[in-house]
């Protein structure tokens, strides 16, 4: 594979592209059928751990590539700071906004959204919280693959599959901390997995068949992504007397993605 073009067909890029997403939380999920339970610090580092990878994956795999591509394409040195953040607020209040009109819970904030979520059984509300934070993660996926560029693809497959293991093992024991069965959370974490995957394939098309949005779709899907990581994950890790155990995980996993965004670009 080379930075002008992968070789299979923009179909089998789509697919392992949104393979990617689905399996790892899917995979994640796995282990919570042996477990009986996991302590609150090794739930908060792990949190941690994904909301490094996240922080990593915005910044190195998604807004300085954006500001790169912007760059080639103009002279000026406004434009880029301008186009990308402006995206990335767009991605941002895209979130805020899902998150506000969708009825949704979360596992200890509780419900949020509008009047429907009392209509709904508990256990869709969770699925629809998942999937609201899964979703940035398979749009910056597809994002990537859409690229072409191997630069840019790799190091997003690589480290949004690596945190998508741990953060689905997590929602699956949480889901069984709330009385549901092993069986049920993990088809839980199937369920927000395909939305990661539809996602990802959104995020292919958008930039595969259009490739001057590709700029505004990397920017648009790291503030997306940031948004998740400062309005859920860092406030959920650290809600708990584990704050400094999840500040560890995330500096890991902040550290790892750079290394891996570095060493496969």
């Amino acid at each position: 594979m080379s930075d002008s073009g992968f070789g299979p067909s923009t179909l089998v890029l789509a697919l392992v592209g949104s393979a990617v997403t689905v399996l790892s939380t899917f995979l994640g999920a796995l282990p919570a059928l042996a477990a009986r339970s996991i302590s609150q610090r090794s739930k908060d580092v792990l949190m941690g751990f994904s909301a490094g990878v996240m922080l990593a994956a915005t910044a190195f795999s998604l807004i300085v590539p954006a500001i790169h591509l912007v760059e080639e394409r103009t002279p000026s040195r406004f434009l880029p700071a301008v186009v990308v953040g402006g995206s990335m607020l767009v991605g941002g209040l895209f979130l805020h906004l899902c998150n506000r009109f969708i009825p949704h819970e979360h596992f200890i904030k509780g419900q949020e959204g509008n009047a429907e979520a009392v209509r709904m059984k508990r256990i869709w509300l969770f699925v629809l919280a998942i999937a609201l934070h899964n979703f940035p993660e398979g749009l910056a996926v597809g994002t990537g693959v859409g690229s072409r560029s191997m630069t840019i693809a790799v190091p997003i497959l690589v480290g949004i599959g690596l945190q998508d293991i741990p953060e689905g093992f997590v929602v699956a024991l949480a889901l069984m901390g709330v009385a549901y069965s092993r069986k049920q959370a993990v088809l839980v974490a199937l369920y927000t997995g395909l939305v990661e995957g539809a996602a990802a394939l959104v995020g292919f098309f958008a930039t595969s068949f259009a490739s001057g949005v590709l700029p505004w779709a990397l920017a648009f899907a790291g503030g997306s992504m940031l948004y998740v990581v400062s309005d859920e994950m860092i406030p959920e890790s650290h809600r708990q007397e584990y704050a400094k155990e999840a500040t560890a995980g995330l500096m890991v996993g902040f550290v790892m993605m750079m290394f891996l965004d570095v060493t496969l670009s």
